[in-house]
């Protein structure tokens, strides 16, 4: 779809809340708010551009559990919080004592955002998205998704009446594809990587003028959404910022908007500034804004993944070429690990923490646990990582390390024989 026609289609300015234009990332030329994603002087990512009210913590206290509490800050209806979406956010921080014994950490916490609705941090995007999106007449939700984004805009689309397609390559994870078709919307199966989903869907864009594509036409929006994974995290700290933050990579919007989220509050004077750092997490098997890092680019180059962590295997992420400006101005890095290390991660996390995370968790995880041997994250600095979704989804990654022990008959003998009662057990 191109800008002037996806323009024509709005009657009148949307009312997005607070929300005053889009501005270019490259070029910083402004333009007037709608399903605009490109800037039409130097074809750079346009983003959302804000006129804050005034704003105290306790207006944001006394708001929903949700992200809607921080609907000020959002391009969203000023009466979002009435309307019928998922309510997604208002997550756990888990204090993550376990883990940081066992790594040699000071203080370290976990971001759990396998709590959403359908368990990813996607649903925070997609409620942002639709909001949006109805907003500006769009009458249909669709997205390219490596899993999690597909579950989370059919179960929107459900939840708010309207229909969704949604498109995935066909080797995902079982779990993610029957918790997508699960929801009745239009569900397509690619034969292909995510990039290759994702070029079909930017041209389905074009000719299909009432369909909004989440991480498409309507990205500027969506992206929003994950600045409230950095505000719930600066207001479960006690309204201050962590030292050190690990967020898994896939486009990059994720880490990008954790940064612009605590950049803003600090604007705000909602939370006292001072400096962070922000650290990026890739599998080795996907790994491009790693490879930018390591070797001093500037740019990305794509690479065609291979890796069992599928949620975060896009070859050519939009957002990289800004992970790697937030990375090097915070004084962070961007690393990467194999799929054994990521399995033994996850089975990490779950033995310290009781938290099962999907494969992006083990990601995080075992960068995390990589920088800290290099000595690029201090164990001593208060840190947070991102778990961005539920173990649940990515059961086969898991299966072939875990050993499920043999039946017994229901006795206490037999009990007793196959070595349960013992003191190791």
């Amino acid at each position: 779809m191109t800008t002037q026609t996806a323009g024509a289609r709005a009657s009148g300015a949307p009312r997005l809340g607070n929300a005053t234009a889009l501005s270019c990332r490259e070029c910083g030329k402004t333009s007037a708010l709608g399903p605009h994603y490109a800037c039409d002087e130097c074809f750079g990512p346009l983003e959302v551009s804000y006129d804050f009210p005034r704003l105290t913590r306790a207006d944001i206290e006394a708001g929903p559990h949700s992200i809607w509490r921080y609907a000020p800050l959002l391009p969203v209806p000023r009466d979002i919080a009435s309307r019928p979406t998922s309510e997604p956010g208002y997550t756990r921080l888990v204090r993550a004592d376990g883990l940081a014994a066992e790594l040699g950490m000071r203080r370290l916490w976990i971001k759990d955002d396998s709590g959403n609705p359908t368990h990813s941090f996607k649903d925070r995007v997609v409620a942002v998205a639709l909001a949006a999106a109805t907003e500006m007449g769009f009458k249909v939700l669709a997205c390219p998704s490596t899993g999690n984004l597909a579950n989370a805009v059919a179960a929107a689309a459900a939840r708010a009446g309207i229909r969704s397609v949604v498109m995935v390559p066909a080797n995902l994870e079982e779990q993610k594809i029957l918790t997508t078709a699960v929801y009745g919307g239009t569900f397509v199966t690619v034969d292909g990587t995510y990039d290759d989903v994702n070029r079909l869907a930017s041209e389905l864009a074009g000719e299909h003028e009432d369909w909004a594509f989440v991480n498409v036409n309507v990205r500027p929006y969506y992206a929003e959404g994950s600045k409230t994974l950095g505000f719930e995290i600066a207001e479960q700290l006690g309204w201050r910022f962590p030292d050190q933050i690990v967020v898994p990579i896939a486009s990059g919007a994720q880490l990008v908007k954790i940064d612009k989220g605590f950049s803003e509050l600090a604007e705000l004077g909602l939370v006292e500034d001072k400096p962070w750092r922000v650290f990026g997490a890739q599998a080795t098997g996907c790994s491009p804004v790693a490879e930018a890092f390591s070797k001093g680019w500037d740019v990305v180059r794509p690479v065609k993944p291979s890796t069992i962590a599928k949620s975060l295997a896009i070859g050519n992420p939009a957002d990289g070429p800004y992970v790697l400006d937030v990375v090097r101005r915070t004084g962070g890095a961007v690393a990467d690990v194999s799929d054994p290390e990521i399995v033994d991660s996850i089975r990490l996390l779950a033995r310290t923490q009781g938290v099962f995370g999907e494969t992006a968790g083990g990601v995080t995880v075992g960068v995390l646990r990589k920088l800290l041997d290099s000595g690029q994250l201090d164990p001593d600095a208060e840190t947070v990582i991102i778990n961005s979704g539920d173990g649940l989804k990515t059961l086969d990654a898991v299966a072939p390390a875990v050993s499920v022990p043999a039946a017994i008959r229901p006795t206490v003998a037999a009990f007793q024989a196959a070595g349960f009662d013992g003191t190791d057990v």
